[in-house]
């Protein structure tokens, strides 16, 4: 059967034509973000909308560079979400694997998504759990772990990570939650501030419960075993390498 001019043109429209340009776009998107700081995101204004009607809800976010922000920061974040962000690609083949068994065995499914995986997912997408945006959302992943780089990723993440009620990043939560610069947070402030991360809109770092204590309390631990990426100094991040 011959196809007809027009129909040629569509198929080559859809199949050639727009995925080259979302390619080349996309490219060029992550490239600029290498060195440009991220000042939005699409989490940003999906919370805005969510509170419009919350006269007390602000967002606060101010940009710092890694080396304005503690190493406790990022120790912590590596314990508390990603212990092994220095070693994958982007993709934590031990966790996933981990989960899938758990699942099988009956119990809750549970994520194990990766700092990469997280940074991908709030810089260039919306939440969801479609198979398509989890499709976007590996892509991105192996963009910026090419692209970027671990530093620029952990740089992003403690930039546009949300740690409160309209606090994205390490020093919106420093100011908001301890009255302090996030190139000054301690190890405890860091390690309750990723403790909440799983669920910063429920759990309170400056008002930790039971739970966020034994938490922190345990990523405190696991910092101390947690090797220290070759950017930050192991004395400023009470860290030893290994």
């Amino acid at each position: 059967m011959k196809l007809s001019n027009g129909f040629k043109k569509i198929l080559k429209l859809l199949f050639v034509k727009i995925p080259l340009f979302f390619i080349a776009f996309t490219l060029l998107w992550v490239l600029l973000l290498k060195w440009l700081p991220v000042y939005f995101t699409p989490l940003m204004a999906i919370r805005s909308i969510e509170y419009r009607n919350d006269k007390d809800f602000h967002t606060y976010k101010r940009w710092r560079s890694l080396s304005e922000i503690s190493p406790n920061m990022t120790m912590a974040v590596m314990a508390g979400e990603d212990n092994r962000f220095l070693e994958h690609n982007g993709f934590d083949w031990v966790e996933i694997k981990k989960a899938i068994k758990e699942r099988k065995g009956g119990k809750r499914f549970r994520g194990a998504s990766t700092i990469s995986q997280q940074t991908a997912k709030n810089v260039f997408l919306y939440p969801g759990k479609s198979w398509f945006r989890k499709g976007l959302e590996a892509y991105f992943t192996c963009l910026i772990e090419l692209i970027w780089g671990k530093k620029r990723i952990m740089e992003v993440y403690l930039n546009v990570a949300e740690m409160g009620k309209g606090i994205y990043g390490a020093e919106a939560a420093a100011e908001h939650l301890f009255q302090t610069r996030a190139s000054k947070l301690t190890r405890r402030q860091s390690a309750l501030i990723a403790a909440s991360l799983p669920n910063p809109l429920k759990r309170k770092a400056n008002r930790p419960t039971q739970y966020i204590k034994r938490r922190s309390s345990d990523i405190e631990r696991i910092m101390r075993t947690l090797p220290s990426p070759e950017w930050i100094s192991s004395k400023s991040s009470g860290t030893k390498k290994r």
